[in-house]
Formats: C-alpha cells, sequence, structure tokens
C-alpha cells in the first residue's frame, strides 16, 4: 500500500477507534466511579489498547512472526471484547432512555449514581462473559460436519462419495503451523475421496506463512485436493498463493472444470469480487462450463454463497462455499444476510442445491459467539 493510503487509512483508522474507546470510557471507566488509583490505571490501560490497534497494522509484517503473532492476540482479543463493550453500552443507553421516557428514570442524585454504576457494571460483566465465552468455543476446535446430499444426476457407483471441504482457515496472526497440523490430521481421519479448499486459507504473504501452511501437503485424497481463491487471497498476493499451492500438490482451479472419474464434473471459480483486484482474475462461471455434458452432474467451488446466482442460471447441481463464517460473532450472523443470500447450511435455489460451511478457522478476533467451526464431510449421494 502506497505510504500517502496508508496514512488516510491509519488516520482514519485511529479517529474511529478513538472515538469508540472514548465513549467505553465514559460508559464503563468513568461510568463505574473506580476509586483511585483504579480509575487512572483503567484509563491508561484503555487508551493503550487503543494505540495498540493501528500499531499492530504498522508493525505486523516488520516484526518477527513471534513478537507479532503475540501482539496480534492481544489486539485482536481486545477488539472482540471492545465490541461488545460498545455494543452493550449502546444497549444500557437504549435502556436509559427508555427509563427517561416512562418517567422511570430516578430523580435522586444518589439513586441516578448507583444506576449508572450499575449499569457500567452490566456493561462490563455482559461484554466480558461474552467474549470469554465467544474465546472458549474457539479454543476448543473444529468439529466434524456430517452431511448427506443428494443429486439427481449422480450414478449409483458415486454413491456414498465423500468430499472434504476446509474453508476461510485464515492461516496469519493468530492462526499457524499448529492449527493446520490438526486440520491435516482430522481430514485425512475422514478418509475422504476428494478435499476441496473453498478460499480464505490465508492472511498474509507466502514468504510470511510458507511454513505454517506447509504440512498441507500432508492431505490425502483419492481423487485430489483443489482449492478456489477467495477475497483475503487477493489481499495476500493470489497469484504468489496459486503458485504456491501447487508445490504443495494442491490443484488451484480457476474458472475451470475437471472429470472425476467418470462420475461427475468438479468446477472452480475465482473469488466473486476479484475482478480488478490482481490482473487476470474474476469470476466466469459460464468460462467453467462451456463444453461441459449437461447429463452430467457438476460441483462447483466457489468462495461466496453470492455465485450461486450466477451457478444457478449455468446449471450447476451443487456449491459449495464460506466466506460468511455463519456470521462468527452475535450480531453479525444477522448483518450478513445484507451481502450474501445465504449464511450458513444447506439450501436449493432453485434447481441448485448450495452448502455453506461455517469456516473451519476464524478471521480478526479469536472468538465465535452464536457459530461453530467446521471441517464438512460432505457425502454425495445418487437419487433414488
Amino acid at each position: 500500500m502506497p505510504l500517502s493510503r496508508l496514512l488516510v487509512f491509519l488516520g482514519i483508522l485511529t479517529s474511529v477507534l478513538f472515538l469508540v474507546h472514548l465513549y467505553v470510557w465514559f460508559k464503563v471507566v468513568r461510568g463505574a466511579g473506580f476509586p483511585p488509583p483504579w480509575g487512572r490505571v483503567a484509563t491508561i490501560v484503555l487508551f493503550t489498547l487503543c494505540a495498540s490497534i493501528p500499531l499492530l497494522f504498522v508493525l505486523r509484517d516488520s516484526a518477527p512472526r513471534g513478537i507479532s503473532s503475540a501482539m496480534a492476540w492481544v489486539v485482536y482479543s481486545w477488539m472482540g471484547f471492545l465490541f461488545y463493550l460498545f455494543a452493550f453500552g449502546l444497549i444500557s443507553d437504549a435502556l436509559r432512555g427508555m427509563a427517561f421516557l416512562t418517567g422511570n428514570f430516578p430523580q435522586d442524585p444518589v439513586r441516578r449514581s448507583f444506576l449508572t454504576r450499575l449499569l457500567a457494571g452490566g456493561v462490563g460483566a455482559a461484554a466480558l462473559a461474552t467474549g470469554l465465552g465467544g474465546m472458549l468455543h474457539v479454543a476448543r476446535g473444529f468439529r466434524i460436519k456430517n452431511i448427506r446430499i443428494p443429486l439427481a444426476k449422480l450414478p449409483t457407483a458415486a454413491d456414498g462419495y465423500v468430499i472434504a471441504q476446509l474453508t476461510d482457515v485464515h492461516v496469519g496472526p493468530t492462526i499457524g503451523r499448529g492449527f493446520i497440523e490438526d486440520v491435516v490430521r482430522e481430514t485425512n481421519a475422514l478418509n475422504p475421496d476428494l478435499i476441496a479448499i473453498t478460499g480464505d486459507l490465508v492472511d498474509g504473504t507466502v514468504d510470511a506463512l510458507r511454513d505454517a501452511v506447509a504440512p498441507l501437503a500432508g492431505l490425502k485424497a483419492r481423487d485430489g485436493v483443489y482449492f478456489v481463491t477467495g477475497n483475503h487471497e487477493y489481499y495476500s498476493g493470489a497469484d504468489a498463493w496459486i503458485a504456491h499451492l501447487e508445490t504443495l500438490g494442491i490443484r488451484v482451479l480457476r474458472n475451470e472444470r475437471v472429470d472425476i472419474r467418470g462420475l461427475f464434473d468438479l468446477a472452480g471459480v475465482d473469488d466473486a469480487k476479484s475482478a480488478g483486484m490482481a490482473p487476470g482474475h474474476g469470476q466466469d462461471v459460464a468460462k467453467a462450463m462451456v463444453g461441459r455434458d449437461p447429463a452430467k452432474a457438476v460441483v462447483l467451488l466457489a468462495h461466496q454463497p453470492k455465485s450461486v446466482l450466477e451457478a444457478g442460471l449455468n446449471g450447476v447441481d451443487l456449491q459449495l462455499s464460506g466466506h460468511v463464517h455463519g456470521g462468527q460473532i452475535w450480531p453479525f450472523t444477522w448483518l450478513a444476510h445484507l451481502d450474501q443470500p445465504y449464511l450458513h447450511g444447506l439450501y436449493h435455489h432453485g434447481n441448485t442445491t448450495i452448502y455453506v460451511s461455517q469456516g473451519t478457522g476464524y478471521w480478526g478476533p479469536p472468538m465465535r459467539v452464536g457459530t461453530t467451526s467446521e471441517i464438512t464431510r460432505v457425502e454425495l449421494a445418487a437419487a433414488t
């Protein structure tokens, strides 16, 4: 990123973060009325954490991975707690407003001060409990999600065919080699016929994450391992990652289709937002479908669920996607619908079936609230 754009970005980011932290200071630190010197200590800690967020963006690519990773854990965790402090603060303000409008807001200064401290404590406790619960959920790791999907065009010889889907792993600041080793071990234990990685594998350059992703070379499936780009690959150098994944034995599908032992076609497309993000990139489902036998089932790997809009027009039987993380943390589980037609699970879009995984890893705060990380075991079934 050019220095001028970086400075503008950091300026806007810092201003917004300062205002959010100032709001949290008023609601929680000042509102709680900490006795000396704890109010001052809480203020220093709060605004030190505020400064650490833009500092991470400056140092994350230049600092040694051990330092940047430790810093990322602190900063991203704090961002999760900050979000809930802000959200619950807004809820407390709404409650105060309702009490005022209904005449139930106390007029006595002592009672009013007590209510302010009570609301501040409630905001802090709710944010702490929600954030810690989300971190504990992440610490428990991913689950194996089993789903059986019938396809009308699938031959009986392919009944029971198993695709292991990995998606949105987000290897990067807080997800490293150990996590990938666990993913590879658990995926191979499923004894899949084919492994599909549907984008957002990484958050960082090849040079920074080469060692972290190295265990992916150990993925084993009878019909191979396939990958399609997600939007985060384009933030991290998509062409370099495509070339590197090929060295790990992973076939990257770019608006193309391959035959899987005559049983069905497997297609894959660039990320839906990739046009203009790298030369020669851009989603093109129609190109991937050119010349195919319409009597044969086709399974499409596409990072974003919204790709089903184009897939449905091109006779795709099944689409496997990710991207949304199921929303990852509430209330984004609701807001994600503003951008994507489907959030997580199995849906039918006209004659196209789509399965949207909640993701194998996470992005940003190491928290999941209302969602679960997964490796998906997709079993294809011949329609009877």
